[in-house]
This record gives structure tokens, C-alpha cells and sequence, in this order.
């Protein structure tokens, strides 16, 4: 990445955020003739699309399945949303600009995915994302922020793929990069919502208690009359975590986990039963 053209779309675009009513000013004809114009005004940010490389590489991370349905906040012109919709699924793109709204419905008919795409004026952060099973976004650092609470809320195993910009103090799940010096913006991280696991458990011979930091788990587990420490991470609602030179695998479910412990090359059924 270069970093000089980097740096300066993130000054713009917090310059944005702090004088959004001088930058760029774009009016909404509500026409035909309408095209978006590189850097124009959004109601949160301003407007650079994700180059259509690393669209590909923000699809092909979220490893779609005719099950999958996304949702890209701030879907300008409609990019991501189409490019999903032409690997067969279902998606709709949220859009505050009815200009841009309008625009992404036009392409997508000339893409031939409109029974496919649903474009909605709306704003993000209010727009309900419960269906989704994929995010994308690319948004300021700020504004990840501020999302970042309603994301973890969302089901376990949803991918959350954000164009250059993080989640803090969420370590990402997965990085994809293009080599292309022509763009600026050239980095995508993806984040995949863990399941709540943090209290205490029991299982048949005895019980474990777990603290989570996001998808990292440590904690510790009595049984036979010893203590073992546990470290841990959590994929969407599956769970790995390795305690006393056992191995245990096993898939969330409220508060319930079932899976297999192995140890030595043997494998034994193991369930626990969240208790608080």
C-alpha cells in the first residue's frame, strides 16, 4: 500500500466527518443522468469505491454457499452487492444516498442479478442486519466502532469483511491483500462473530470456567480432583480449546456444547452444560 495516498483518503475522510457540509457537496437530482463522482459527500463518509480486485477478494474470503445471505452498509454503487449476487446468492446493499440507491438498482439489471440484489435507502446504523450471514463495509475506523457492538450481536459465524479499516481491539480472523500499486486501497480483514461461551460449565466428570476476549478463550477445568488451565478460540460456534493433552472440539449451542476429546489418538464424546 502506498502509504501517502493511504494517509490522505483517511484525512479526507475524517475531514468529512468534522466539516461534512463544505466537503464535496453533491445534490440529488433524482434523474437518469445521475453518476457518482469520486470523493463526493455521504451522510458518514465520503465516496471511494473498493477496487473490483479486491471485491473479489472480499467475496472469495467470505466463501459463499447458497445459504448465505449479505449485506454491505454503504453500498454506494452497488459493487459488492452485485458481485455477490453473480455467485448466487442473495444480497442487499444499504444506502443513505437515494441518487446512488437508484444507480445500483440501473446496474444491477445490466449485470442481469436484479432478482438477486436488494438496494435500500436507509441508514446503517439503524437498519437491521439480523438476516445477514455476511457484512461487508468500508467504512472509517470510527464508524467500525460505533458498529462494532451491534456486529458481535449478530448470529455466531457471521463473517464480518471490512475494506482497509479494523475493528480495534478485535483481532481479525483472516487478511487478503492485492498486489496492485495503482490503488490505494488494497487490504481486507475479516472478522467471524464468535459465540458467547464466557461463565462457568459441567461436564460429567467435573466442571470449567471460561473467560472470553472475543473469539480467545483461556480459563481453567477441575476434574478428578485437579486443575488444568485452558486456552482456546472459537470459529463462529465451533470451539478448540486443548487442556491436560486433550484435544476437545465442539459446537456451541446456547448453552449448550457438544463435541469429541481426544487424547493419544483416541476420541471420546464430550458434552458440557453452561451452569452461570
Amino acid at each position: 500500500m502506498k502509504n501517502s495516498k493511504f494517509w490522505l483518503h483517511v484525512f479526507w475522510g475524517f475531514a468529512l466527518l468534522i466539516f461534512p457540509e463544505t466537503l464535496f457537496c453533491q445534490t440529488n437530482t433524482g434523474d437518469n443522468s445521475y453518476e457518482p463522482e469520486l470523493g463526493q459527500a455521504g451522510k458518514d463518509v465520503i465516496w471511494y469505491p473498493t477496487p473490483h480486485k479486491l471485491v473479489d477478494v472480499m467475496i472469495n474470503m467470505a466463501d459463499l454457499t447458497s445459504n448465505d445471505y449479505l449485506i454491505d452498509l454503504g453500498s454506494g454503487d452497488g459493487r459488492i452487492v452485485i458481485a455477490a449476487a453473480k455467485k448466487g446468492i442473495n444480497a442487499t446493499g444499504v444506502e443513505f444516498n437515494q441518487d446512488m440507491v437508484e444507480y445500483s438498482k440501473k446496474y444491477a439489471e445490466r449485470e442481469g442479478v436484479a432478482d438477486k440484489t436488494d438496494f435500500v435507502k436507509a441508514d446503517f446504523f439503524e437498519y437491521d442486519m439480523s438476516k445477514a450471514t455476511v457484512i461487508t463495509m468500508f467504512l472509517l475506523p470510527e464508524i467500525n466502532r460505533q458498529l462494532k457492538p451491534k456486529l458481535l450481536e449478530l448470529r455466531p459465524g457471521t463473517r464480518i469483511i471490512t475494506n482497509s479499516f479494523s475493528m480495534q481491539d478485535w483481532p481479525y480472523d483472516e487478511i487478503g491483500e492485492i498486489d496492485d500499486q495503482t490503488v490505494s486501497w488494497n487490504t481486507a480483514f475479516m472478522w467471524i462473530v464468535p459465540a458467547k461461551v464466557e461463565g462457568s460449565w459441567k461436564f460429567k466428570d467435573g466442571e470449567m470456567h471460561l473467560t472470553q476476549n472475543y473469539q480467545m478463550l483461556k480459563g481453567n477445568m477441575k476434574t478428578g480432583g485437579e486443575s488444568y488451565s485452558i486456552d482456546g478460540k472459537l470459529c463462529g460456534s465451533v470451539l478448540k480449546f486443548t487442556c491436560n493433552g486433550v484435544n476437545y472440539e465442539c459446537t456451541v449451542n446456547n448453552n449448550e456444547m457438544k463435541g469429541t476429546a481426544e487424547k493419544e489418538g483416541k476420541s471420546t464424546v464430550w458434552e458440557a452444560v453452561k451452569t452461570q
